[in-house]
């Protein structure tokens, strides 16, 4: 996973092509699927093997509004619209 690339897709052994909305913690990073966006999982990085956990709708929008209080505070404004614009796609 490239953390300076605008996009990011992995492929999931059953799910398929998944799609990175954000980045949750230095080696996790939130996905969901990328046609209905209605399944999502934290994704973890570990010596260049990607651990999947499937979380629930409600706690990815937590880990999302999480990730846009963070960049409000550190006044990074290009990203958090770029997010907020995700965040309006996905959740609402």
């Amino acid at each position: 996973m490239n953390p300076e690339s605008s996009e990011t897709y992995i492929n999931h052994p059953t799910w398929g092509l998944l799609y990175r909305i954000c980045m949750v913690d230095e080696n996790q990073d939130l996905f969901t699927t990328l046609y209905a966006q209605r399944l999502f999982f934290l994704v973890t990085t570990e010596l260049k093997v990607l651990k999947f956990q499937s979380i629930g709708r409600t706690e990815a929008r937590m880990m999302l509004e999480n990730r846009l209080r963070t960049l409000r505070r550190s006044g990074n404004s290009h990203e958090y619209e770029l997010l907020q614009n995700v965040f309006q796609c996905t959740f609402q």
